[in-house]
């Protein structure tokens, strides 16, 4: 080999050494730049899957009615039940709904939403404040805009509390919660041919627990407090701790059984098949 065929292979081999990094440092910035497209898509990927994936979601629709024209004087404690229990949930983890003297459509708004919402694993809550009235071995909640002449208005005015909580179990709701603080006279009574007294006992799926604030066919008067006997006791354990439902609704019961002399006794049904918690859960191993 001569040495200007000796000089032209040096030249062709640093060329191509010159060529094949430039080539590398190329496919490495595009490959850093594919990373820094793709790593926020991942990032909030990831957090919709967190929020759209999460199980154990705790649900609570709470409405107060206490406005019916229809009904002579307004009920002054279901919407301050209402509001106060808005806030005692809400510090307990659930995602809630209030709504305050609602109509018909109101409440069926509000079901809907609610269903939107249950996923496989949720604990859902129901609470009724207002008006309710039982027809044909069902309890109705009545909506602030009822027109009730007849026991069949009822049921096609009203909202059953036993469709409500069906709904749950086909949505696939690990554990449903009902309070039901509604075992009022009546209001419309006097224009019906016959009527039950108080409400119909609930007919409950598995893995449900109600709380009634009175046994099936009882009625109680209100009380003069800003809040009924039934929430004001329920708040009192509802105290931000770490408790079983279960226990809560019994302390409840045994507490305005006892204070009222057996006067008032909240009804309390129960077929949990796993204990169910309000507040913060316990730490693992304590």
């Amino acid at each position: 080999m001569t040495a200007r065929q000796s000089s032209l292979s040096r030249r062709s081999l640093a060329i191509a050494a010159a060529l094949i990094g430039t080539a590398s440092l190329a496919i490495g910035a595009h490959a850093a730049l594919n990373k820094r497209t793709l790593d926020p898509v991942k990032a909030v990927a990831t957090e919709q899957g967190a929020v759209t994936g999460k199980a154990g979601a705790k649900l609570a629709l709470v409405i107060g009615n206490g406005h019916y024209p229809d009904a002579g004087d307004p009920l002054s404690q279901p919407i301050n039940d209402a509001r106060a229990l808005d806030g005692a949930l809400r510090r307990d983890g659930f995602d809630v709904d209030v709504i305050e003297d609602a109509t018909k459509d109101d409440m069926a708004r509000a079901i809907a939403r609610l269903q939107a919402k249950i996923k496989p694993d949720s604990v859902v809550m129901l609470f009724y404040g207002g008006y309710a009235i039982q027809a044909g071995r069902e309890s109705y909640m009545i909506p602030v805009d009822a027109a009730i002449w007849k026991e069949r208005d009822v049921r096609r005015d009203g909202t059953s509390v036993e469709k409500v909580l069906e709904l749950m179990q086909r949505q696939g709701a690990r554990a449903k919660l009902v309070v039901l603080d509604a075992a009022r006279r009546n209001p419309y009574e006097r224009r019906f041919r016959a009527f039950s007294h108080g409400l119909a006992a609930i007919n409950a799926p598995a893995n449900a627990l109600v709380l009634s604030s009175a046994m099936p066919g009882k009625v109680v008067n209100d009380s003069d407090g800003r809040n009924s006997v039934l929430v004001a006791e329920l708040l009192s354990n509802l105290d931000g701790k770490s408790a079983g439902a279960e226990a809560v609704f019994n302390k409840t019961r045994m507490a305005i059984s006892r204070a009222s002399d057996g006067e008032q006794v909240p009804s309390v049904s129960s077929s949990l098949l796993e204990d169910v918690r309000f507040g913060a859960e316990p730490d693992a191993g304590s």
